[in-house]
């Protein structure tokens, strides 16, 4: 399999254990037009590599993922082509995760924030540093959460949390991500690279097969839920990118200012 076509992902191989690091260290790698196209197809070029039986997703400059980049957002907002060509890749990205049968583990340390946070939630592994950040606050920038939030963490960590926090966007530390259940471990920052190292490598010396068809058994149920969510979520998510409240949101937060939204 040939990675060299991606550009915002880095992608680093040590024998059967594939690396995918997002590479935007300089806006906390926050997601934009070309990222997230290299997002929606990069796990089927994984599928399709034989080579690859465990993959580590990762940040680079002591972040994950901050989520969209806002002038990527300002960019498409009241165009329901651009948008609805975003929707349409956040549907593959969490379809194409669902459907990889090689176990990923997230190695989050820094903010895991809105689409970055669902990136983490949907490996079957997420260790995180102590310090880290998770989010999903969609709703603060006006939106619906529709890229993965409204699946995964009522799954995680049952309804009454997940609306606490999908309806606030509040962020959660990662030692209490790990105590309610979200997050698989929260461990001291010098201690995260030789944790997850010693997670992919036990993984990679295990019974491949046994352990692709085991995910897939368990991501049969979830993707009966997530077909009910994902095609709702990313249609409502598209409508509020067409909303002023998204607007007034983006230009607030990109001038440091509170929103005051109109319900418009």
């Amino acid at each position: 399999m040939n990675y060299e076509r991606y550009k915002e992902l880095r992608v680093e191989k040590d024998g059967n254990i594939l690396t995918l690091t997002v590479n935007r260290s300089d806006t906390k790698n926050a997601i934009n037009a070309a990222l997230h196209e290299e997002f929606s197809y990069i796990f089927d070029d994984i599928d399709r590599d034989e080579s690859v039986d465990v993959v580590i997703l990762t940040g680079s400059g002591g972040s994950f993922c901050a989520g969209g980049d806002l002038k990527w957002l300002l960019s498409m907002h009241g165009d329901p082509v651009t948008t609805s060509i975003g929707i349409r890749r956040d549907r593959k990205i969490q379809n194409s995760i669902l459907d990889l049968e090689k176990p990923i583990i997230a190695k989050v340390d820094g903010p895991a924030i809105g689409l970055g946070c669902s990136l983490a939630l949907y490996c079957d592994f997420v260790y995180a540093s102590d310090h880290s950040l998770f989010a999903d606050p969609h709703v603060s920038v006006g939106l619906v959460a529709g890229d993965g939030g409204a699946v995964m963490w009522p799954q995680l960590v049952g309804y009454a949390r997940a609306r606490r926090y999908l309806l606030t966007g509040d962020a959660i530390p990662a030692p209490e991500a790990a105590a309610m259940g979200l997050i698989t471990e929260a461990v001291p920052a010098d201690q995260l690279d030789e944790t997850v190292a010693r997670m992919a490598k036990r993984l990679a010396r295990g019974a491949t097969h046994s352990i692709k068809w085991t995910k897939a058994s368990i991501n049969a149920g979830l993707k009966v839920s997530a077909n009910a969510i994902i095609d709702r979520a990313a249609a409502y998510e598209n409508v509020t990118q067409l909303l002023d409240d998204h607007r007034i949101a983006l230009q607030a937060f990109q001038n440091k200012e509170k929103p005051q939204f109109t319900g418009r």
